[in-house]
């Protein structure tokens, strides 16, 4: 029995989408940021020690790391589905996307949201920030040219992946400066798989 630890307004979801993508039978369990702090609920914390979520348990294993539950379940479960061929000329564009989500990409656009949410003046880190982020979302911007999805011209592992920083730049009104970004977030959303997990992380946050 599969089961996915979620928490709301976390990374977590583009896991659900996966499972609802592979069409695999899972256990839901939810918990619920602190309203004042926004951290994780100590029950989270029962589950894997840093308290973050995802957490995936299959097996008798508990695994961590939205990047390697995902290759995980790709590998596993996805026949094939959702990677290019190990020998393609596509793999190393979708390792390199998978991971960019998490690396180079998330870390600036963390930051200035804890800058924005402190409200405190910097010296040098939030110009330095904001300039990063332009980087790093101009960038994803470019890779996107005249592509429907990032590697292949089909839904992968990687499009998944990168699902989770189109909503921040979302969330920050800024797809009108991203037109390439808006359009895949788009493209993303039509998948019923998607909109399946889109529904259940709704209905648990509220």
């Amino acid at each position: 029995m599969i089961i996915l630890h979620h928490l709301n307004k976390s990374r977590s979801k583009r896991i659900i989408w996966l499972l609802e993508e592979l069409g695999l039978k899972y256990e839901l369990r939810a918990y619920q940021r602190d309203a004042k702090t926004s951290l994780s609920p100590p029950e989270l914390r029962a589950v894997h020690a840093l308290g973050k979520a995802p957490v995936l348990e299959d097996n008798g294993k508990s695994i961590i790391e939205s990047g390697a539950i995902t290759e995980y379940l790709i590998a596993r479960y996805g026949a094939g589905r959702l990677t290019p061929a190990v020998d393609s000329d596509d793999y190393i564009d979708y390792l390199q996307w998978l991971h960019y989500a998490e690396s180079s990409c998330i870390l600036p656009l963390l930051m200035r949201m804890y800058i924005k949410m402190d409200g405190c003046e910097t010296n040098f880190l939030a110009g330095y920030v904001d300039q990063e982020v332009k980087d790093v979302v101009s960038y994803f911007n470019d890779q996107l040219e005249g592509k429907t999805y990032l590697v292949g011209e089909q839904l992968s592992g990687a499009d998944i992946m990168m699902s989770f920083i189109v909503e921040i730049v979302a969330r920050g009104d800024e797809l009108a400066a991203y037109p390439n970004i808006e359009r895949y977030g788009k493209t993303l959303a039509t998948h019923e798989a998607f909109k399946i997990a889109e529904q259940k992380e709704k209905a648990l946050d509220e």
